[in-house]
């Protein structure tokens, strides 16, 4: 592990050896963002973060006493403006040769005690010549990018799309149409599920499963770009540790445990005048950080007081289909499906129950597969975008069997949830 990182580290390092000549030192600063408000209804009661405008997937059928009713078949509208962002991009005076800029940016989508508060998105510093790009600090994950869909709502494509904003170093290089992307990452607003927090025992997501692991998140990706194609096969490998101690024999006692999860991923795009194609599929591990409904669970406890994991595993995928500049159509199509853990999963003989981690805690650990398509239409005149999109997601849940498929087939039921977004959106 020690030689991976550090022939990571020296990819990271290659586009950014300096070239030492006269230095500039002017700096040129652009104001920017917009006024964005939301209309929401959702025909169903759904798993939602940011106030509700961040909508993930419908809840699984919740039945009375008498089974006489469905308690999340409720629908909820909402009007709000709170991820109207601001931002502020710098050119900075040559360094050794290289160009500097950097870049901060935030919104009002935070949560506190006085329900929303200033929210960091990105943060960072980036040296650039040629081919070559060197950036540190908070800026979207690889497998998220700065490319999204389409779509008007403010998810954008999510849990179909990864989606993360993260601390990192990233080194990007081109060689005419060919080059590779190397990033190394640690969390911060995006984080894995688990266990109880050792810094925070109320909480079950935290930073300090990642961070307790020692070393960072890794991404290495393949790219292709020559005019209106751009194309990236990439692998994503992370470890964290769920656990720092754990009771023994009446005693509390340090141990050692940790889950590897790697994830590749193929991106392929093609935008030329008015259209727009976008592809992204991955076979996710554990990307719960990354908004998706993935995580791992315990299959094993050890004599020590360790416990063992497994990664669960899916396919996820996403196509985006755009056209039209004024008046703008979108289509986004997403499909995941729940492959399992691929072993068995203990069962605590305790509470006659698993021990599975993901985004939602134990609400989605009975998710088999989810499909949505979202079709919109955009007005752009000038500094005003309006639009409408119609959201359609489907949910299959099931019961979790112990062979490592998580799901039973003779079990599953489906539920829908309709949502209608309306747009207004002023940018300056």
């Amino acid at each position: 592990m020690r030689h991976y990182r550090l022939a990571l580290l020296a990819l990271l390092a290659l586009p950014a050896l300096p070239n030492v000549s006269a230095q500039d030192t002017t700096h040129t600063i652009k104001l920017y963002g917009f006024v964005r408000n939301y209309l929401t209804f959702d025909s169903r009661q759904t798993y939602t973060v940011i106030g509700g405008e961040y909508n993930m997937i419908p809840f699984d059928e919740r039945w009375n006493e008498d089974n006489s009713e469905d308690l999340n078949d409720v629908a909820s509208m909402q009007l709000q403006a709170l991820t109207s962002r601001f931002g502020i991009n710098i050119s900075g005076p040559q360094l050794w040769g290289w160009n500097t800029s950097g870049k901060l940016e935030g919104d009002f989508g935070g949560f506190g005690t006085n329900n929303t508060v200033l929210r960091l998105r990105l943060a960072y510093v980036k040296l650039s010549k040629g081919g070559s790009e060197l950036l540190v600090g908070q800026d979207w994950h690889p497998l998220s990018g700065d490319i999204m869909p389409d779509v008007l709502g403010m998810a954008a494509g999510a849990p179909f799309r990864p989606h993360s904003r993260t601390p990192q170093i990233r080194g990007t290089r081109y060689w005419g149409s060919f080059g590779y992307t190397a990033a190394l990452l640690w969390q911060l607003q995006y984080m894995n599920n688990g266990p109880t927090s050792p810094s925070n025992p109320a909480s079950t997501n935290s930073i300090d499963f990642a961070h307790n692991a020692l070393w960072p998140e890794a991404f290495l990706g393949l790219n292709y770009k020559q005019g209106p194609w751009y194309a990236q096969v990439g692998v994503d490998v992370q470890k964290i540790c769920p656990r720092t101690h754990a009771l023994v024999g009446g005693v509390t006692k340090k141990v050692d445990e940790s889950v590897t999860s790697i994830t590749p991923t193929l991106y392929a795009q093609y935008v030329e005048g008015p259209w727009s194609v976008k592809f992204r599929t991955l076979l996710a591990q554990n990307t719960s950080h990354l908004n998706q409904l993935v995580g791992y669970g315990v299959t094993s406890v050890n004599a020590d007081g360790s416990w063992s994991y497994a990664p669960l595993r899916a396919t996820i995928s996403y196509l985006n289909i755009a056209y039209g500049k004024k008046v703008r159509c979108n289509l986004f199509l997403g499909y995941m499906k729940n492959l399992g853990a691929g072993e068995d999963l203990w069962i605590d003989p305790a509470t006659n129950s698993y021990h599975i981690y993901m985004k939602g805690g134990e609400i989605f650990t009975h998710l088999n597969s989810v499909w949505r398509i979202a079709p919109s239409i955009s007005f752009n005149v000038k500094a005003f975008n309006i639009g409408l999109e119609y959201e359609l997601t489907a949910c299959t849940y099931g019961d979790i069997a112990t062979d490592g498929s998580i799901l039973l087939n003779d079990n599953l039921r489906n539920v829908l949830n309709h949502r209608l977004c309306a747009l207004v959106k002023y940018n300056f």
